[in-house]
């Protein structure tokens, strides 16, 4: 990300139709998500959510971004979740690296780092 000099802890590549959009990362300052700049090049390449709207440089907060947080499943899958890949129901961060790989709808994220 290099909008930021912060040590990236964990990251993953988001893709959009099975297409790479670019990388969402947590940092010692928090997260980020930057579009990649090819990605942003495509005339049909869509926005990975419009509280994402593409744009050159990152998008940056303290917390993971609603829309990251709101693939991770809840209930009984997020359960399952915890229980087969002994993930942290709080370290969301982890939940969207393990478990939104193949998730309903046109994003997806696959751990990088």
């Amino acid at each position: 990300m290099n909008d930021q000099k912060a040590k990236i802890i964990r990251s993953g590549k988001v893709y959009v139709r099975n297409t790479f959009a670019g990388i969402i990362a947590h940092d010692e300052d928090g997260f980020a998500f930057k579009y990649d700049a090819e990605y942003l090049n495509k005339e049909d390449a869509e926005p990975v959510s419009l509280t994402l709207p593409k744009r050159e440089p990152a998008f940056r907060n303290e917390q993971l971004f609603a829309f990251f947080d709101g693939l991770i499943p809840e209930g009984w899958l997020l359960d399952i979740a915890e229980k087969n890949w002994k993930v942290n129901r709080n370290d969301r961060m982890e939940l969207l690296l393990t478990v939104c790989n193949d998730c309903i709808g046109n994003v997806s994220i696959v751990r990088d780092k």
